[in-house]
């Protein structure tokens, strides 16, 4: 991967997100909002709790009945649904 690739995937450096998203484990408000700020994703709370039912959203844990999102998990998860870099919209 060239360096031009490597930043334009590595998103938003912890230090510019909002003190409040800087823990190991995020809400889902914290987890929507975290999404945006660090990959430009727009993805509602209440579209993450429709993944928890159905499937296809980031793994989670639940402390009691509070689902909490590891940060480390979102990134890996938002960078699935990103994928790669194209060059062109002929790419596959």
């Amino acid at each position: 991967m060239d360096t031009s690739s490597e930043l334009a995937s590595a998103g938003t450096p912890p230090a510019c997100l909002p003190a409040h998203l800087n823990k190991p484990r995020l809400r889902r408000i914290e987890a929507s909002e975290y999404l945006l700020a660090k990959f430009g994703l727009t993805v509602a709370p209440a579209t993450l709790a429709k993944l928890v039912s159905i499937g296809g959203g980031p793994p989670y844990h639940v402390a009691v009945r509070t689902p909490l999102y590891p940060v480390d998990q979102l990134d890996i998860w938002a960078e699935a649904r990103l994928g790669k870099l194209r060059r062109s919209s002929s790419e596959s």
